[in-house]
């Protein structure tokens, strides 16, 4: 079990307040899944085909934010804004298996085939982490608004360059998936295949996707390249045209050098 219900609530309250204070989760964006214990449970609802089969996750149970869920009302909440489906045990449908009577016929945030698609990866792969979060966030997103940064290489050498605890506790660096319409099989697809080799994921003009072990490990990744790109907006502001700044591709080999 990911941990007991009292403290997982507890964890998404906080989480979601955070990321509300910071302005990454406007209205209802912002969305999360978390892969809590493999039972085959009972069906309370109806059964729903997926568009994709996720055979790895067959009987799977997941706590995931709901459609249209609003972040700030998930700080106050979560019982309300969340619901726990079951995967099927072909993996190719789910089912409701518990939702709070004061929900309503609540259904799955829009974003759920990309978390599933990703979560698909995460079991397939051994990988540790069972947690997938998106948001808005806006420092990201402004990065991603400027061509010259719209590349993993570019953007993963920026953020690094502009504080060195950045490639150590993102030492993967940034996925980057050019712009696509969200809720679709194609942004699903690459953004799975980004996060086969990095933690997080940025879409183009639009936000974010981390994977971890916790929420609040999701949202430690994103925050600290947030303030990387803060440093970098601010440093560009106060500098005169084509000045150079941020660390030097030598003090990034001697980072490199600790955290390789």
């Amino acid at each position: 079990m990911y941990k007991e219900q009292k403290s997982l609530f507890s964890e998404i309250k906080a989480v979601a307040g955070y990321l509300w204070e910071r302005g990454w989760s406007e209205r209802n964006a912002g969305n999360f899944s978390i892969r809590l214990v493999a039972e085959v449970s009972k069906p309370t609802e109806k059964s729903h085909p997926l568009e994709i089969a996720f055979p790895a996750l067959a009987n799977q149970v997941f706590l995931i934010s709901a459609k249209g869920s609003f972040m700030r009302h998930m700080a106050k909440h979560p019982k309300r804004n969340t619901l726990f489906i079951q995967i099927g045990k072909q993996g190719t449908d789910y089912h409701v298996i518990h939702r709070n009577k004061h929900a309503g016929l609540t259904e799955p945030s829009s974003e759920m085939a990309t978390h599933l698609a990703i979560h698909n990866m995460l079991v397939e792969s051994g990988s540790k982490n069972r947690v997938v979060m998106h948001t808005h966030v806006t420092e990201l997103i402004a990065l991603t608004h400027l061509p010259e940064l719209c590349s993993e290489q570019s953007l993963s050498r920026l953020l690094w360059s502009m504080h060195p605890e950045t490639i150590m506790f993102v030492p993967k660096g940034v996925g980057f998936v050019p712009f696509e319409l969200p809720g679709t099989t194609a942004i699903a697809e690459r953004t799975t295949q980004k996060l086969q080799n990095h933690d997080v994921a940025v879409w183009e003009k639009h936000g974010a996707f981390s994977v971890d072990t916790s929420l609040e490990a999701c949202f430690d990744a994103l925050d600290i390249l947030a303030k990387s790109a803060r440093i970098y907006f601010m440093a560009k502001s106060s500098v005169e045209k084509n000045t150079t700044f941020g660390l030097t591709e030598e003090q990034l080999d001697e980072l490199k050098g600790i955290v390789f």
